[in-house]
Parts: C-alpha cells; sequence; structure tokens
C-alpha cells in the first residue's frame, strides 16, 4: 500500500474533476419552531456571514453513578506528603548525591528499604518479583550503588562481577574515565540545546560516525534509546521507497515503542498491544530463503515492502548466530526486489561482536544502520540511525518531519565521541574477538561436563548465550550466580538462556573467576 501522503484528492464520483470537500452535518431547526426551543439550532454569526453554527440553549444536567462519584473523591485524594515534607526529602536526596561516603550503616539499610517501598508504591512493583536483588539478596535487597570497569557493587558493599553490562551499554566499562570526564567538562559549558544557534558536538559525532559506519553511510540522526532509532529508520524507509511494509524475524527484538514493537518476533510483548502495525510479516532468522519466498509473494501479490529489518546477532532472543552466507544474501536479495536493509546494530554495534560493526564480519553494507546503548559509553543515553546521503535526501526537503527535543544534546553527543575515541584506542572489538573467543572455550568445556543440563553455548565476541534445558533450571543457575557475585540475566521474560554480556576489556582473571563460579553453581544443582 503507498503512503497516503502521496494521494491525490479524490474526484466526486459525479464526472468532476474537482475535490469533494465534506463538512460536518449541522441540524437545523424546522422554521416553525419558536425561537426559546431548548434543543440544537443554527444560528448567524456575529460578523453578519449568515453562516449557521449549532449552539445549545441549555445543557442537560448530568447525573453522576455512584461509581463515577467514587473516582471523583480518588482523583482529589489528600496528598501523602506535604509540600515542605517533600521539599525536605528531596534535599536528603541532594544531600545523599553530594556525599555517599558519609552514610552510616543505618542510613544505608534504610535506603534500601525506602527503595523496596518506592518501586512498589511509586513505580512498579512488578520489578520486585522479577528482580534477583530482591528475591535473591538475603537479608537486605541489593540496591545499586557504584561500580568501575567489571565490577559493580550495592550500597551495603557487596561486590558483583557485571556479565550483565546493562544489557549492553557498558562495553567500554563502567564509569570509563575518559568518556566521564568528557561529560562532565561539557556539563561545565552548555548541558543541552538552544535548539536555535547550531551545536557543534552534534555535528562532530555525526562526523566522526560517518567516517567509521560501513561503506557509504554518512548521515545520521540522534535520539536517546535503541528504539527511537528503529522508529527513526522505518519512518525514513517509509518516506524513501513510498511503500509502507517491513519483513521483521522470529523471536527479534526491535524495542518496545508502537513502530518497533510491530516488528517484535515475540507474542509475549506484542499481544497485550495489538493491532500493532498490520503490514509486517515475519521469517525465520537466518534463513535467507524464506526472505526472498515472502519478498517475490509480496511483489506477485501488490504489497510493497519498503524495507527488510535483521539484527546482525540475536541479542535478546540468546545470542543467534545467523549462517555466514544469511547476511550477504540479505543483501543481494533487496537489492534485487529493491527494498532497503536495515541493521539493527543498537546490541551488536561498538565492538560488542568482535568487530566494530556487527555486519563487518560479512563485509555487508545496509542501507540503513541502527545504533544504540554502547554508543553513549555507558554514561549518557544516545543513539542514532544513519543512512545514505541518497536515502536522507527525503529528510532534507523538511528537517522538522522527524525531530528530538533531547535527541544529540551536548552531553550526550560529548559521552559519544569520547566513547568512538575509547573504542578505537583501546581496540575494544579486537579485546572482544580475543576475551570472547576464550569465553566461549571454556564455557564449552563446562557444557561437555555438564551436558546434560547445558544444552549449547554460542556467541559471537563477548555476546554470548548459554542455553539450559528448561526456563526452571536457567533462572536457578542465574540466581545461583548472583549469589556468588556475578551479574547474568536471562532474555527478559525467558531464563532459559541467559546472556552474558560483560565490558569489552573484561580482564582474563576475571573470566576464570566467572567460570570457576559458574562450574559451582552447576555442580551445586546437579
Amino acid at each position: 500500500m503507498k503512503n497516503s501522503f502521496k494521494r491525490e484528492a479524490k474526484g466526486s464520483g459525479r464526472g468532476s474533476n474537482e475535490p469533494v470537500l465534506a463538512f460536518p452535518e449541522v441540524r437545523l431547526d424546522p422554521p416553525h419552531k419558536p425561537n426559546g426551543h431548548n434543543g440544537l439550532r443554527a444560528a448567524a454569526r456575529p460578523n453578519g456571514s449568515g453562516m449557521a453554527a449549532p449552539f445549545l440553549d441549555r445543557r442537560p444536567a448530568v447525573r453522576k453513578s455512584l461509581k463515577a462519584a467514587a473516582k471523583a473523591r480518588a482523583r482529589r485524594s489528600v496528598r501523602r506528603m506535604p509540600m515542605d515534607k517533600v521539599l525536605k526529602e528531596s534535599q536528603r536526596w541532594l544531600n545523599i548525591i553530594d556525599h555517599p561516603e558519609r552514610l552510616s550503616v543505618a542510613q544505608k539499610k534504610r535506603i534500601v528499604k525506602e527503595t523496596v517501598k518506592s518501586f512498589g508504591t511509586y513505580f512498579n512493583s512488578g520489578f520486585l518479583a522479577y528482580r534477583k536483588s530482591v528475591a535473591e539478596a538475603d537479608q537486605y535487597a541489593s540496591i545499586e550503588w557504584t561500580g568501575e570497569g567489571s565490577h559493580l557493587q550495592d550500597i551495603m558493599g557487596r561486590d558483583y562481577i557485571d556479565c550483565l553490562g546493562g544489557f549492553g551499554i557498558y562495553s567500554a566499562g563502567i564509569r570509563h574515565p575518559k568518556i566521564v570526564q568528557a561529560v562532565r567538562s561539557q556539563l561545565e559549558q552548555m548541558p543541552l540545546s538552544s535548539q536555535e544557534l547550531l551545536d557543534p558536538l552534534r555535528g562532530a559525532l555525526a562526523e566522526i560516525l560517518g567516517e567509521v559506519a560501513p561503506g557509504n553511510l554518512q548521515k545520521c540522526f540522534f535520539i536517546n534509546n535503541g528504539t527511537d532509532a528503529i522508529e527513526g529508520a522505518m519512518k525514513l524507509a517509509r518516506l524513501h521507497t513510498e511503500k509502507s511494509g517491513f519483513i521483521s524475524t522470529l523471536r527479534g527484538f526491535h524495542g518496545k515503542s508502537y513502530g518497533s514493537l510491530s516488528l517484535m518476533g515475540k507474542a509475549e510483548f506484542r499481544v497485550a498491544f495489538e493491532p500493532l502495525l498490520q503490514d509486517v510479516y515475519f521469517v525465520e532468522f537466518g534463513d535467507a530463503d524464506e526472505v526472498e519466498w515472502q519478498l517475490k509473494k509480496a511483489r506477485d501479490v501488490g504489497l510493497d515492502i519498503a524495507a527488510v529489518v535483521a539484527e546482525p546477532v540475536q541479542g535478546e532472543a540468546g545470542a543467534i548466530v545467523p549462517p555466514d552466507d544469511y547476511w550477504p544474501r540479505l543483501r543481494e536479495i533487496c537489492d534485487e526486489y529493491d527494498v532497503l536493509l536495515i541493521a539493527d546494530e543498537v546490541q551488536t554495534g561498538m565492538g560488542r561482536t568482535g568487530k566494530l560493526w556487527g555486519v563487518d564480519h560479512w563485509d555487508v553494507v545496509p542501507d540503513i544502520m541502527c545504533l544504540g546503548k554502547a554508543v553513549g559509553g555507558g554514561v549518557m543515553p544516545l543513539s542514532a540511525f544513519i543512512s545514505t546521503k541518497e536515502i536522507w535526501e527525503v529528510l532534507e526537503k523538511n528537517p522538522f518531519l522527524h525531530s528530538s527535543t533531547f535527541g544529540g544534546n551536548a552531553l550526550a553527543c560529548a559521552a559519544g565521541i569520547a566513547a568512538v575515541n575509547v573504542t578505537l584506542s583501546e581496540d575494544l572489538p579486537g579485546q572482544a574477538a580475543v576475551a570472547g573467543d576464550y569465553f566461549l572455550a571454556g564455557l564449552r568445556e563446562i557444557q561437555a561436563r555438564y551436558s546434560d543440563v547445558v544444552v549449547d553455548v554460542r556467541g559471537k565476541g563477548l555476546l554470548i548465550g548459554i542455553e539450559f534445558m528448561d526456563t526452571e533450571f536457567g533462572y536457578a543457575v542465574s540466581s545461583g550466580l548472583f549469589r556468588r557475585g556475578v551479574l547474568v540475566a536471562g532474555t527478559l521474560l525467558n531464563a532459559k538462556t541467559i546472556r552474558i554480556e560483560p565490558a569489552l576489556s573484561i580482564p582474563r582473571k576475571e573470566i576464570d573467576e566467572v567460570l570457576n563460579r559458574l562450574d559451582d553453581t552447576l555442580r551445586s544443582l546437579t
């Protein structure tokens, strides 16, 4: 289906070429009705134009039901905390932020209790049931407090080796000093954008990314998180191709806002929000023949497909690595059927898989590439989508077709510039490749010893998945590692496969320690 903005006004259907303009129906009183009639009538406008407009002489009384009255009372309920107490409480937290080192043990315990209570009362109590930091943390819930490199400490001083990495944001490690300093320095100068003057860091980061991106990808747009990058890529694909459909993959994860959720290949996240975008078609990840078959069917029946969207390696699905010919064939197929190829590098980009970009493993240049997570250096929220000059032209006619208040702000761009610098200067992709091979080899040795419960070990670089015999056992392993001071996670709603995504510079001795603790956990469970 062609985009509606390209359609021309339809004729009246009576041989006229004039467009039909539909006006809202106005119900006029019959002429014999007296002026005192209480119903809807037409009256002349004050300017004497004679055009009619409806009005009500008297509004009918509305009777409130008991249910409506109860809702009204609830909306006007007394505040739980007087404003002077809110002011005092906010100042207490500002003091904690300024001087965390002054907290006594009693004050730390109070913060633990308050955090659990606040999550349940004011945020989302569901997180308390899902988080191991509450369910598996013994006497006191584990409250995130500080970290550095590959280690994280909770408020009570318990130390964890971070193999979760905030789902991939800490590729450069927690609080990398060069990235933190860049943001701190920029904060002293200008934190956000005026929206009128040109901001130099946005231009600088755009140039830097344009120079390190694959092939002829050059122009980009900055936002705050991965799902926004996917949304922007979808809009760009529709604008450029004047087509509306997309092909996505089963078990693919592209975000949870409306458009990106429509590309989601998991029913658990989709069903509650149906109907989503209707012209999205799903194929098996790693099967290029099925993509070609879907495109052939679409062409034969007249369906317009704007783009094929896929992750280089499926992350949230459990580090699923496609066959080596998959991405090269996707490129050929998309060219043949004249559709765009969108690479979702939100999780795989910035060195995570052992190359700067996931598609670099197969020397493929997509038409649009989405970035996120690690591009902000683990310090600021930052994401982007980047494309070619030719495709980008449709956004340049009216640059406000797609804009963002906070996207590309000075603090985020400072973090992004520093993140690219650290990634290249410390060769984080190379470190990830070497550490990933070592980690995978150690995990496969463990798999051989516990083959009855460890089904598979897979991954690329330091995007690794360990699949167990079932969800219950996977959760038990994840919980056992948590109690032993190792942070890992399942694939959001499913713990059958746990992901390992540490800092790309994780030392070998810490990898050995994780392997030892995993072996100890499995020994205790079997």
